[in-house]
């Protein structure tokens, strides 16, 4: 097979626009011998690596597709940071795919990146010097690896963590002068060749690796085929938006589609963890979803739900189920990979990471925090680049001071703030960094700045119950007390289980105590009590609204109450805690 970018080789336009473009080249390794042995799957495989990850990174990182062949593509991008990124994260996704598989069964890129001149061509193609670089490059990489010319080298060199190894000059056929050349250390390869002995080796399917079954219409209605198909479809979009996650694709999973399954058979025919079943019944004027989340190896049920909703909207309803779903989901799959983790004899930046996103979702106390922030810690210093576990931890910070549980409020929000803005420099579209700065700027009196980080983190990931509740949250504090209620609402209809709803609530009550009605504000209280009784501020908020409709017994029990889940805490430090205003709110992050 001829690599694509020499396709260009002596063919330049004259009558092209010549420009200075980042050129990335990728082919299959050894694509002949694999479609050979198996042409069938060779292709479903490569068409779901296609859909599920590569496409999807290009897109991230903003590049155009010039050309593809059967087993290789050319790219252009406008940045050399932008290739080289989105290069990197195909090939650790790639070493995360290939992980547990045979040598014969693995598909393996090679990449060459370039920074030169080419001719464009009326349709969009590029020719000249600079693609046909950038393909003898992809030639002369290691399976898994990434080479890259110096001038490539030169605009990244200071802008990436990753480690590089000059490689010295090269004569690279049909290319005049010798190009310096250096290899790009991945997961997926090392420029030696060899790994290193202390770093542990792992097996099996990816972490976070998960196919969605087609859901099952139970009741033979045809007409409802397009809604439970939807399901289906949008469900697996959004589980794919959890950081480190591996979701084969929609026409992967479709063609299991009215056939009798096997789980484990299906984890290793996919190379994946877990199986998610489903189905939608109707009955009448209702609507019942069931599903299960199994584990693919040994086909044990890991967790189960049921929905339950009278038929309104389908649309409407389709959007409600899966947004709950996948926040559920997401909660269960960071549950069991923690606990896979805690069981690793070395543990991985990614293991701590895990067990820190599981002790996070445990709750408010004090306890949970520290733990989650001490897991996050211990995986930046096992990777310092894992950007997920700096913005989780710089998260944990944020939820600390608004939870009035320590004294140092000031230095944790600049730590934090800086720390994600370092994440948003790699990484601008995380949904999850945009939502912790929208948190700072909130707790340092920047209302309007915090609300627009927060909207701009729904834009990437609407599932993001957490930022509906915290803009009403935002404009409680700030004069707008109308409007909380209704951002919170949409919270609570996205995830009306979460850990977080208990604090929700006493916005919602927060809100009605400061528009006077205080018989309202008392039942949205009590209903936050209900969820949480460890959050002794909701006690106090109890106690003002009982006492303002004369129910002063009431009222003193509340505040006893409070003193009685913590009597170290004070009305002062929980002041201290809130954004600059003076209006009675229970806080979250």
């Amino acid at each position: 097979m001829i690599p694509i970018g020499l396709l260009g080789i002596g063919m330049a336009s004259e009558h092209g626009e010549r420009k200075l473009a980042a050129i990335l080249a990728a082919d299959v390794v050894g694509y002949s011998r694999l479609a050979g042995a198996d042409e069938e799957r060779t292709l479903a495989r490569l068409r779901a690596l296609r859909s599920d990850l590569v496409d999807p990174t290009i897109a991230l990182w903003r590049g155009r597709v010039v050309k593809r062949t059967g087993d290789g593509i050319l790219i252009e991008f406008r940045s050399v940071v932008d290739a080289m990124r989105c290069a990197i994260e195909v090939q650790n996704g790639m070493a995360e795919r290939n992980a547990g598989l045979s040598e014969d069964r693995r598909l393996q890129f090679r990449v060459g990146v370039h920074l030169g001149d080419v001719v464009e061509e009326a349709d969009g193609d590029l020719m000249g010097d600079g693609v046909n670089i950038a393909a003898r490059l992809e030639g002369i990489a290691e399976p898994g690896g990434i080479c890259l010319s110096a001038a490539a080298y030169e605009q990244v060199r200071d802008r990436l963590k990753e480690q590089f190894l000059d490689l010295g000059e090269r004569t690279l056929k049909n290319i005049a002068r010798p190009v310096r050349i250096y290899a790009v250390r991945t997961d997926a390869t090392r420029p030696s060749g060899a790994l290193l002995s202390d770093e542990p080796q792992k097996s099996g399917p990816p972490r976070l690796s998960i196919v969605v079954l087609p859901f099952a219409n139970i009741g033979g209605d045809a007409s409802r085929d397009y809604f439970v198909d939807g399901v289906t479809e949008t469900l697996t979009t959004d589980l794919s938006r959890i950081r480190g996650s591996f979701v084969i694709a929609r026409n992967t999973a479709f063609s299991y589609k009215g056939k009798a399954v096997d789980v484990k058979q299906i984890g290793r025919e996919l190379n994946v963890r877990y199986v998610l079943e489903g189905s939608v019944q109707s009955g009448g004027a209702r609507l019942r979803v069931n599903v299960q989340l199994i584990e693919a190896e040994t086909g044990n049920h890991l967790w189960a739900d049921r929905f339950d909703k009278p038929v309104a909207d389908l649309f409407e309803m389709q959007d409600e189920i899966v947004v709950r779903l996948a926040n559920q989901l997401n909660a269960q799959l960071m549950a069991v990979e923690a606990r896979r983790a805690a069981q690793t004899p070395k543990p991985d930046s990614m293991d701590f990471y895990f067990q820190g996103k599981a002790s996070l979702n445990k709750g408010w106390t004090l306890e949970s925090l520290t733990q989650a922030r001490e897991f996050f810690q211990r995986a930046i210093a096992a990777d310092p680049t894992n950007s997920e576990a700096v913005i989780s931890s710089a998260g944990v910070d944020v939820l600390l001071v608004a939870s009035g549980m320590v004294e140092d409020r000031e230095t944790r929000l600049a730590a934090a703030e800086a720390a994600v803005a370092s994440a948003l420099a790699l990484s601008p579209d995380n949904a999850m960094a945009h939502r912790i700065l929208g948190g700072t700027c909130i707790y340092t009196g920047r209302a309007d700045l915090g609300i627009a980080q927060y909207e701009r983190a729904l834009a990437l990931d609407p599932n993001l119950a957490h930022a509906h509740a915290i803009i009403g949250f935002a404009k409680l504090c700030f004069g707008r007390v109308q409007e909380t209620e209704a951002h919170v609402r949409e919270a609570l209809r996205l995830s009306p289980r979460d850990v977080s709803a208990f604090a929700w609530y006493s916005y919602i009550g927060s809100a009605k105590l400061l528009l006077g009605a205080d018989e309202e504000a008392v039942a949205w209280y009590r209903k936050s009590i209900e969820a949480n009784r460890n959050a002794p501020f909701v006690h106090y908020l109890l106690a003002a609204a009982l006492n303002n409709i004369g129910r002063h017994e009431e009222a003193r029990m509340a505040m006893k109450a409070a003193i009685e889940f913590d009597p170290t805490f004070t009305i002062r430090r929980w002041q201290k805690s809130l954004p600059p205003s003076d209006l009675p709110v229970v806080v979250s992050q």
